[in-house]
């Protein structure tokens, strides 16, 4: 008998422990439930703006990079077929063959000091012949017809 009493405890035991633990699982799931959920804080909503458009760029500004490609091609060229190429380009951008080339060589308060005056056509076969583009260019002067009319480079 004692073994039966013994085993019928030890379940009312385990029954008991297990309807507790059930009921305790029970209570937590409920405050869960029950329990409101977190108003998320509040964001301010940034707007971002969209990135003005960059100024119009000027018909010198857009000669200037499109001279500075075509120097950078002459001297980079493989062949002399492509810098001749790249130099009628080039020519077609001036008003004549004869368009002052002006290379600063020094400058103090304004005072801008000059190498020897040159052509463009001299300067572009400068550039085939030494494949070295020393300069750039600082200053450029268009005509009324939208064609280059003076160049000034200074060394790089």
């Amino acid at each position: 008998m004692k073994q039966t009493l013994f085993s019928l405890s030890l379940r009312k035991t385990m029954f008991v422990a297990l309807i507790a633990m059930m009921a305790m699982g029970a209570c937590k799931s409920k405050k869960k439930a029950v329990a409101p959920a977190p108003v998320p804080a509040l964001k301010e909503e940034v707007v971002q703006q969209a990135p003005p458009p960059p100024p119009a760029r000027s018909a010198e500004e857009v000669a200037a990079e499109r001279l500075e490609n075509i120097f950078n091609s002459v001297t980079n060229a493989s062949s002399v077929n492509s810098a001749n190429q790249s130099i009628q380009e080039a020519l077609a951008m001036f008003s004549n063959q004869e368009t002052p080339v002006l290379i600063v060589i020094h400058e103090e308060n304004g005072i801008k000091d000059y190498d020897e005056p040159t052509t463009i056509k001299k300067y572009l076969e400068y550039l085939k012949d030494t494949k070295k583009n020393l300069n750039y260019i600082s200053d450029i002067r268009m005509d009324a017809s939208g064609k280059v009319s003076e160049l000034e480079l200074r060394r790089k």
